[in-house]
């Protein structure tokens, strides 16, 4: 079995790995503190309403809608 490399998942979605490093971690933070804030709701029900629902479409819109609008903007530049 081949060693993991640290280069190739990164390349593999447009990033060095300096780049893929920073925005993991920036993945992970938002992730534990929306995390968080979940579980201070369960408790005490009345306070972040909100707050793990926007996390999510926060996480989602970063990783997912960014993504395809980059990808489609990539294209249409190798097209011209």
């Amino acid at each position: 079995m081949a060693l993991p490399s640290f280069t190739e998942h990164p390349a593999a979605v447009g990033e060095s790995y300096g780049e893929h490093m920073h925005t993991a971690a920036w993945f992970g933070w938002r992730m534990l503190l929306g995390s968080m804030a979940c579980f201070v709701h369960a408790l005490l029900p009345f306070l972040f309403t909100r707050t793990g629902s926007a996390t999510v479409t926060q996480l989602h819109d970063r990783m997912v809608v960014n993504r395809v609008r980059a990808e489609k903007l990539a294209g249409l530049r190798q097209g011209a």
